[in-house]
């Protein structure tokens, strides 16, 4: 029997775990793969202030590449740098440390265990009530489960908590030889990422992560082909391919539930606009292991003990449905207007955003775009704002 079982050891899982184990929890992570952080599925990015808000010393070892901030590419080549320090991260190693940093405080994990079902034992109140945790490796028992199992949710496959989360395609190679100048770059190309946007984020040794995120699953290849070519380096060595599914959609309806909480992209966690998710999953599992702390300290771990997990994060996380409103807002607009709204922003921003001044003249810049404002240019530029480091937006 365990205090809590938590399925997944990615960045939410890992945290939760830590988290767990320090508060003197009996923790287990389940974890389906025999290597923890394998495979990689993400651009590898974390923001010094998202690490530091977790009060993570981070290895230097886990550090591939120091940046300066995020450069924002437009259609004709505008950019706009936001400057904010942060990591290129080689994930998987990242992943091993916050994994054994819970070890280090007493949680137990089980690799190789992939979860087959899930189902509450006994009758009664929701107080007597534990969770049976069924794996190809044996079962698990315990009074609370904390579902970090990525978009494709346990809780939604087994529990039918949620309906099925809303996903975009991330794919991106890991090239060689590719030149840089210290910032991840996003472009905003729709003709070569329809709802969504391009990168390259830069690594140690000359490598770089160049990659895509799309709605169009079937044609993702041919746009980062084309993307590549486009940037001359299709001739340069691709050392990897990889990537996957991102949820797009925002937080599930449902987040907790009687002795179950979801953290990470099982919840839906993602940054809308440029899909950042590992702050956000880093400090959801935080949250959910010091919620089932307070609930077990208590006697107390049904749905309503819990439903203070979802006003943890609320408080804290940014207004997703206002962001992804920004979001479909950017994808109305047409190259030249992108290319208009990059012309009327500061070349560079630094931490804190403008001042009045320069907010105005943007503004007096837009009504004299009628267009713009109809389709939504000022809720766009809200989305920008909130996916900053300090909005957890990397």
């Amino acid at each position: 029997m365990y205090d809590v079982v938590i399925i997944g050891s990615g960045p939410a899982g890992a945290s939760a775990g830590l988290h767990a184990a320090k508060a003197g929890l009996k923790t287990a992570i389940l974890e389906e793969h025999k290597t923890i952080g394998e495979p990689v599925h993400c651009g590898e990015c974390l923001s010094e202030i998202g690490a530091q808000r977790l009060g993570l010393e981070l290895p230097q070892k886990v550090i591939s590449e120091r940046v300066k901030g995020v450069k924002v590419i437009f259609p004709s080549g505008g950019t706009n740098v936001l400057g904010e320090n942060g990591y290129v991260l080689e994930k998987h190693l990242f992943e091993q440390f916050i994994a054994d940093e819970a070890q280090k405080n007493g949680c137990e994990i089980k690799l190789e265990n992939r979860v087959s079902g899930i189902v509450r034992n006994a009758n009664g109140d929701a107080n007597a009530k534990t969770w049976k945790v069924k794996t190809n490796a044996g079962e698990y028992e315990a009074k609370i489960v904390i579902d970090a199992s990525g978009p494709a949710s346990v809780a939604s496959r087994f529990l039918e908590l949620n309906p099925k989360i809303k996903t975009v395609t991330g794919l991106q190679y890991l090239i060689e030889g590719i030149p840089r100048e210290g910032y991840l770059d996003f472009y905003i190309w729709p003709r070569l990422a329809p709802h969504g946007y391009l990168w390259m984020i830069p690594k140690s040794g000359g490598r770089a992560n160049v990659g895509l995120v799309t709605n169009e699953m079937s044609k993702a290849k041919g746009f980062l082909d084309e993307f590549v070519k486009q940037k001359g380096w299709q001739a340069k060595r691709i050392a990897k391919t990889f990537g996957g599914p991102i949820p797009e959609s925002g937080p599930m309806a449902r987040t907790y539930d009687d002795g179950l909480l979801l953290v990470g992209d099982a919840a839906g966690f993602t940054s809308p606009l440029f899909e950042g998710g590992t702050s956000l999953s880093l400090m959801s599992g935080r949250m959910a292991a010091e919620t089932a702390g307070e609930a077990i300290g208590k006697g107390d771990i049904s749905k309503r003990a819990l439903s203070g997990y979802e006003m943890k994060w609320k408080k804290e996380f940014p207004a997703y449905s206002k962001l992804i409103r920004g979001k479909e807002a950017l994808y109305r607009l047409s190259d030249s207007e992108l290319d208009y709204v990059s012309s009327i922003l500061p070349q560079t921003f630094s931490r804190g955003g403008m001042g009045n001044r320069e907010k105005l003249k943007i503004g007096l810049k837009l009504i004299a775009r009628p267009s713009l404002l109809t389709k939504g240019a000022l809720t766009a530029l809200f989305a920008f704002k909130y996916s900053q480091a300090e909005f957890y937006g990397w």
